[in-house]
């Protein structure tokens, strides 16, 4: 194949592509190598703020202190602004004890000015209820340094925000692991381009030294982390600067050949840690079945068949009968060998002063187990005593309850499958090619797509998935983007489109220049994402919290009551005797009710109704083209009222053609051409990106052999961007105005009736005119139409269905905004308005009590999606808009702001019922198993029973959040043959 490659005459087709910048490094693949420099001993600089100091006495005090102190290197202290820049160590010393030397000198230290914040992600393991969670966050929150700190239940994960001068992640985990859980690193600091090598050929200390030195002296790596007794390593990098290729072909020189370098692919943690956590689960209830089914079966069942219930009867000392010695030895492994979990648990949860489903479980089991050993002891010393023992209710309840986490944990790792979806996306190898200077192929060859570096061409077959985002250079094809936007239909792509890591190239054979590799790419930014939402809490997340906080104290105290309650109206002879059940007396009654009531109650599943939902619902929202940034934005969209929208790139496509021109003055077309190219070259607004074009091509017809090129035009010097108006600048000694009436009135230029009428015909046509002023004078005008997207008319109807009353607010002329807003059914519009005003706008309808959403695409639109209760970015904008924003949508289709509405009142209504089952089910569940019902009706809820009643309530949670996934666009606009249609699905 020959591949012509022009990168630097290439330019992106469509005005609403993202801004990134396309960086374009030397060709090679690979890297100067530097010689080795010692880059251990980095230093890091603090500054604080002292006060106190009086004159230079101070000064000398502070500078000799600080300088007398093992691993400060220089101290340089301000009088006049009373401030000290302090070089040190880090290994040495930190930050905390320079402040606390300082302040023991005698000197307040009352701020430091400067603070370094690091994140790490940790993920966490034996948590089972929101208490868990809870204290957790309080423990995290406790240690020095730590700034924030969120814990995910249903994740079984953290995020910490940290300063690391003070603490590092090392001491995090180990302050997780004092509380009681276990913890494993994630990721730290920055690792946003991180790659994985195994080293072979290295059998020395000297020679890990070598390489490690040399990788921390190369261009562009960040930090390197060396795995001695696995001869691994692992780089953060900067992509702009070097690759994992140009890294093993370094390691590889530096050992003249000696050493071998390889990428080395990490087992997925998070599926290999679920799984281990099922097979765990299973494990230990068919090892706790072992032992309990025989218990049951031996009290149960055999007593009623005559000749083994003769056997079991059988005594061997005093009332020490076989059954019991045989229920008693096959009871005693589940309690403490299998049931250990619940006392270690408790252990740790009690001294967190806070109480968990493993307290109540191991108080049930113990009161249990404890009788039944009182019972036994009682039976060997004693010929008369008559008792009945609970080791089957012990055994049977520590099998269902783990039967209902193994149970759990299985459904749980289903609510993350769309995340491991969208993960798996990304093809595991790519085709490399090698070009000569004259875009010749030289060579291909098949690599992992981990090794793909910035700038380099892969080819792509039809029936491949694309592994990088980048820019096509040769070839054309249809490419299939349903797996990342929800598009349906495949998207013809050509030169210089953009392509989609994980999307599916359908017939054509394409040449791709990558432009962004690794976690840089749009599918792993997405899952960044989702995976941010899904650790993130939703306020709806405070109901539990606040129940969890006196849930279990409350069940213990229940429980005792409930004993007491039937205990001693027993004693005193209150009830009827014919109410104790046969081989029972009135204290193992009521101690069968306390058990029950114990370990029916389920603080996991309220812990669980709103993790899983969010999980769930983000997971879904990805793999429609909705990218909900967290629990809160999910749960503010369902309450939404008031939706504003952009007009243009928002309710229009956002491809703004020139549809005429006309000229004021005596000047010639080519003339105005030329001026206004100049003026608008550096504006990125759609409406002079259209313009640029069309005059372009316009110039080029009335002067053929004198094309326009910006480099060889005036450069507009004074350039200046009006937001809402327009732009400004002087083109050699003329001052050019290009914009609306409103910039035209600000510089005091006049708009004559001429002018008007044009303005004024052209806007009844939902045209927007724009004026071009020389000097003070009008000079010309064009007018630009923007197409509204088929599927505007169609949301905004049924966004009124729903409720929501829809406002377009523009910073366009009033005659064409509302020409736009009657074409697609909006009633309320504010036109002529810059970005502030938008975002003010916006909280005056604040201030009416509405909840409200803005949905737009600019740079211009970026206050107003901050103000707004929900901002929807739509993905075709710019960078800063999509930060502002709390929902993207990726495909830039307004049906998916119906979808992200639609979908966070479902997911609100999943969870309230999600909190109607859990609460439901202890608010039923409590008194029926404290007895209740028992003097009315007889039913009595055993305790073995009463624990599998409690394993099914957390289940039935996480199950109700699964039905998420079955959730359908309720608003789906099809476009065929020119003619838009509006089905709605159920």
């Amino acid at each position: 194949m020959n591949a012509n490659v022009q990168d630097k005459k290439m330019e992106l087709n469509g005005t609403d592509d993202l801004k990134r910048p396309l960086l374009e490094p030397p060709d090679s693949i690979f890297i100067t190598i530097p010689e080795p420099v010692d880059k251990l001993d980095k230093k890091k600089t603090v500054m604080f703020r002292i006060g106190n100091i009086k004159c230079a006495s101070c000064v000398t005090s502070i500078e000799s202190v600080l300088g007398q102190v093992k691993g400060v290197e220089s101290v340089s202290v301000s009088p006049i602004q009373g401030q000290a820049a302090i070089e040190y160590d880090p290994k040495l010393i930190n930050t905390k004890m320079i402040k606390e030397t300082i302040e023991d000198a005698g000197f307040p230290v009352s701020e430091c000015s400067r603070q370094e914040i690091a994140v790490c992600r940790l993920r966490i393991k034996g948590m089972a209820c929101t208490s868990c969670s809870e204290s957790l966050e309080r423990a995290l929150k406790s240690v020095d340094g730590v700034k924030k700190a969120v814990v995910g239940l249903a994740l079984e994960e953290a995020k910490v925000h940290f300063d690391p001068n003070v603490t590092d992640a090392v001491r995090i985990v180990e302050a997780i692991e004092d509380t009681g859980f276990g913890a494993d690193l994630i990721s730290s600091g920055n690792e946003v381009n991180k790659v994985h090598l195994k080293l072979e050929g290295v059998s020395s200390k000297e020679e890990i030294n070598t390489i490690q030195s040399y990788l921390e002296s190369a261009i562009g790596v960040n930090h390197v982390e060396m795995d001695l007794e696995e001869n691994k390593v692992t780089v953060n990098y900067d992509p702009d600067l070097t690759g994992p290729r140009s890294l093993i072909k370094g390691v590889q020189e530096v050992g003249h050949g000696s050493y071998k370098a390889s990428l080395y692919i990490p087992p997925k943690q998070r599926e290999t840690e679920q799984q281990h956590e099922i097979n765990t689960y299973r494990d230990q209830f068919l090892l706790s079945c072992l032992f309990s089914v025989p218990v049951f079966i031996f009290s149960m069942v055999l007593p009623m068949l005559p000749p083994f219930g003769n056997w079991l009867e059988y005594k061997i000392c005093n009332m020490f009968t076989v059954g019991l010695l045989l229920r008693w030895i096959l009871c005693t492994p589940v309690q403490f060998i299998v049931g250990r979990r619940f006392y270690t648990g408790s252990y740790h949860a009690l001294r967190r002063k806070s109480a968990n489903m493993d307290v109540l479980v191991a108080m049930g089991t113990n009161a249990a187990y404890f009788y039944s050993v009182y019972i036994a002891i009682k039976d060997l010393s004693s010929d008369t005593f008559e008792g009945q023992d609970f080791f089957e209710t012990s055994a049977m309840l520590i099998s269902f309850i783990l039967l209902g986490k193994y149970l759990e944990v299985v459904a749980k790792g289903k609510t993350s499958d769309a995340l491991a979806k969208l993960t798996d996306l990304a093809p595991d190898s790519a085709r490399l090619l090698t070009l000569d200077d004259d875009g010749n192929v030289v060579s291909e060859v098949e690599i992992s797509t981990q090794l793909i570096q910035r700038n380099d061409i892969i080819k792509i077959i039809p029936g491949e998935k694309v592994p990088v985002d980048g820019i096509i250079t040769d070839g054309q094809s249809y490419v299939n983007e349903s797996m990342i936007t929800g598009e349906a239909q495949p998207i013809a792509k050509k030169p210089g489109d953009k392509v989609i890591s994980g999307t599916m190239n359908e017939n054509g054979c394409l040449l791709v220049k990558a432009t962004h590799v690794g976690s840089e790419t749009a599918l792993s930014q997405i899952v960044q994402l989702v995976e941010a939402a899904q650790l993130s809490r939703a306020p709806v997340q405070k109901i539990a919290d606040q129940i969890s906080r006196f849930f279990v104290p409350a069940i213990v105290l229940t429980a005792f009551i409930t004993w007491l309650g039937w205990l001693i109206p027993g004693v005193i002879g209150i009830y009827p005797k014919n109410w104790i059940p046969e081989g029972m007396d009135k204290f193992e009654l009521a101690l069968q009710f306390g058990i029950s009531v114990l370990v029916v109650a389920c603080p996991c599943a309220l812990g669980l109704a709103t993790p899983t939902a969010v999980m769930v619902a983000t997971g879904k929202g990805a793999s429609l083209g909705v990218l909900i940034k967290g629990g809160n934005a999910l749960e503010k969209a369902h309450k939404v009222k008031a939706i504003v929208f952009d007009k243009t790139g928002t309710l229009t496509v956002g491809k703004p053609e020139v549809v005429s021109v006309m000229l004021f003055s005596s000047m010639s077309m080519g003339d105005f051409c030329n001026v206004a190219i100049a003026a608008e070259a550096n504006s990125e607004h759609p409406i002079a990106k259209a313009f640029l074009d069309y005059a372009r091509k316009l110039h080029q017809k009335i002067e053929p052999n004198n094309q326009p090129n910006n480099q060889h035009l005036t450069e507009a010097r004074d350039f200046e961007v009006h937001p809402g108006t327009g732009v400004s600048g002087k083109v050699g000694e003329k001052m050019v105005l290009v914009g609306n009436k409103r910039l035209m009135r600000t510089y005091n230029v006049t708009v004559g009736p001429e002018i008007e009428g044009y303005i004024s015909e052209n806007e009844q046509l939902a045209q927007t005119c724009v004026l071009v002023a020389i000097d003070g004078k009008v000079a010309g005008a064009f007018a630009v139409t923007d197409p509204v997207k088929p599927e505007a008319k169609h949301v905004i109807s049924y966004l009124r269905s729903m409720g929501i009353s829809s406002i377009m607010v523009t910073g366009d002329n009033w005659a064409t905004a509302t020409a736009i807003a009657k074409e697609v059914g909006i009633e309320n519009v504010v036109a002529e308005t810059d970005p502030v005003g938008k975002a003010g706008r916006i909280k005056d309808l604040q201030m009416k009590g509405l909840t409200v959403a803005m949905v737009g695409d600019g740079i211009n639109d970026s206050p107003a999606l901050v103000a707004a209760d929900v901002g929807m970015a739509i993905g075709a904008g710019t960078d800063v808009a999509i930060e502002a924003a709390d929902v993207v949508l990726i495909k830039s289709n307004l049906e998916d702001v119906v979808t992200a509405i639609d979908l966070s009142k479902k997911t609100i209504s999943r969870i309230w019922l999600n909190y109607v089952w859990a609460l439901g089910y202890n608010i039923l569940g409590v008194p029926v198993a404290s007895g209740i019902l028992y003097p009315f009706t007889g039913i009595r809820l055993p305790p073995w029973l009463a624990g599998a009643c409690m394993a099914a309530s957390s289940l039935s949670v996480v199950c109700s959040s699964l039905m998420l996934q079955s959730y359908r666009k309720p608003l789906v606009v099809q476009d065929t043959k020119g003619q838009t249609h509006c089905s709605k699905s159920t």
